[in-house]
């Protein structure tokens, strides 16, 4: 009995070894087999990884084929266009003496003005040609490029004409706060663009001399430098600002390194017209969303409907909402003002947004007709009702007094499609030419006041629906702000904006705001 007793104690703890030993293989089977996994994970995650990163580098190959393909291109009609280019100018040189010639012989008549200064170089008396003729702006667009075809060098011209107040304003201070002469500068510079134009690649290589390039380089590099003369980027005149980067869009000298300059200075003169195309000439078309929802954060959502449809982001920022936003905000602004105040305010606002919905054909989605009753109902108030003692002047800005951007009086917009303009009336003399364009007046763009976080709906309900959250609930940074002298506070563009002439089809503007 006793050895089977001892027999059966030998088998349990040999069957109890044996268990124990099946449990360990069990257990490092089990921690092989999650190895095993983890591995073969690992190998899989690695070599998607390098699928990934196979295709991504395929992509950025042929990319970089397809790039250097059109740069190869590029080059060799270059050199292909030289010799037509040459043949054209050599054709120039022999119309530019017998002009010449003829002018010398004849005279110089009143009607034939800009050509016989082009043909002589006489750039000084052209320059007080053509500002003495703001008010023939529309004439002076058409004429000016066919008139610059008569100068032997175009480029070199046009420097010396605007060098007078371009980089530097060379006058004395009192001609200097009456007198802005951007307008002047800008519209030289856009009509040399087609002048300059490649015959064969268009815009996009202007056929201007690398002396008179290095010229142009300098010039930029000048009035950079001077920026601190002028109170920094934020406190520059905005007719200066656009006179700057048209001049590099002219002469094709964007600089990549100054890509951040560019787009504080377009920002902070987004209400002028041509400053989406400049921005996308200037090499910005990529800071585009930022750009836009900077402005929107800042309450300037018209400035921002214009940027998104020049860049095609209609989708990504809904016009009607920022547009309703911004009456809003124009509504607010006037809370707490004196009424005649706050009612040039929303009138000013109500006749930007219907100019915008006009030109983007909104109709559907925000229907004039409320606003245009609205305005109306306004202006019946301004009429009826006398102003009191202590109203503002029209022809003064008034600031928000809750510390927001700077809102033009309804008075520079009282007619329809009224610009606000920087630039003040210049002294006229008698014109010579026979033609002038009708007294109209152009659109008005204002900034919108900053966002306010507290939106009374039953104010605006003729507006429309609650605007989202997405526009009204952002509290804006400090305001831009732009204060012109008070001699040159306002003034209206008088001549009607009219379309370019065919030889302005390559460069994209449609039409000219001088505001």
């Amino acid at each position: 009995m006793g050895s089977i007793a001892i027999g059966g104690v030998e088998e349990a703890m040999m069957f109890q070894s044996s268990f124990e030993d099946f449990q360990k293989q069990t257990s490092l089977m089990n921690n092989c087999t999650q190895l095993w996994k983890e591995l073969s994970d690992h190998f899989t995650s690695l070599e998607q990884d390098l699928k990934r990163k196979s295709d991504a580098l395929r992509l950025k190959v042929e990319t970089l084929d397809h790039k250097t393909k059109e740069t190869l291109d590029v080059l060799q009609n270059r050199e292909v266009t030289i010799t037509d280019n040459v043949k054209v100018e050599l054709v120039r040189v022999d119309q530019r003496k017998e002009a010449a010639l003829v002018s010398l012989s004849a005279g110089v008549d009143g009607d034939s003005g800009l050509r016989g200064f082009c043909v002589e170089m006489d750039s000084g008396g052209f320059w007080k040609f053509v500002i003495s003729r703001k008010k023939e702006l529309g004439v002076l667009r058409n004429d000016i490029p066919v008139a610059l075809l008569d100068c032997i060098d175009p480029a070199k011209f046009v420097l010396e004409a605007i060098s007078e107040v371009f980089p530097v304003d060379k006058r004395s201070e009192e001609p200097r706060l009456s007198c802005d002469l951007g307008w002047a500068c800008v519209l030289l510079l856009e009509s040399l663009i087609p002048v300059v134009a490649d015959p064969v690649l268009g815009n996009s290589r202007p056929l201007v001399t690398p002396r008179m390039k290095k010229r142009a380089e300098e010039i930029a590099q000048v009035w950079k430098e001077s920026l601190d003369q002028r109170g920094g980027i934020e406190n520059v005149k905005t007719p200066d600002v656009h006179t700057f980067l048209q001049h590099l869009v002219t002469f094709g000298i964007v600089s990549k390194e100054d890509a951040n300059l560019y787009r504080k200075l377009v920002v902070g003169s987004a209400w002028r017209k041509q400053m989406p195309k400049l921005a996308n000439s200037l090499g910005l078309g990529d800071e585009m969303p930022d750009m836009i929802e900077e402005l929107i954060n800042k309450g300037q959502q018209v400035d921002a409907v214009h940027f998104t449809y020049e860049v095609g982001m209609v989708d990504k920022f809904p016009p009607v909402p920022l547009l309703k936003a911004y009456l809003k905000d124009s509504k607010m602004a006037g809370t707490g003002q004196v009424v005649n105040v706050a009612g040039r305010k929303e009138q000013s606002a109500l006749r930007a947004v219907i100019k915008c919905i006009e030109e983007y054909k909104l109709e559907l989605e925000l229907p004039p007709e409320p606003l245009r009753k609205r305005l109306e109902q306004l202006e019946k108030t301004k009429v009826d009702k006398k102003r009191p003692g202590g109203a503002v002047p029209a022809n003064k800005r008034t600031r928000v007094n809750n510390g927001g951007p700077l809102m033009p009086p309804a008075k520079a917009g009282r007619l329809t499609n009224a610009y606000v303009s920087s630039f003040p009336a210049v002294p006229m003399v008698s014109p010579t030419f026979v033609h002038s364009p009708s007294s109209m007046v152009s659109p008005t763009f204002v900034h919108s006041p900053s966002h306010s976080p507290q939106y009374q709906s039953a104010i605006y309900s003729s507006y429309g629906p609650t605007v989202p959250t997405m526009y009204g609930s952002r509290s804006p940074p400090s305001p831009v702000m732009y204060s012109p002298t008070k001699e040159a506070v306002l003034g209206t563009y008088p001549g009607a904006p009219l379309n370019y002439p065919p030889i302005y089809a390559g460069y994209g503007y449609q039409q000219a705001y001088y505001r």
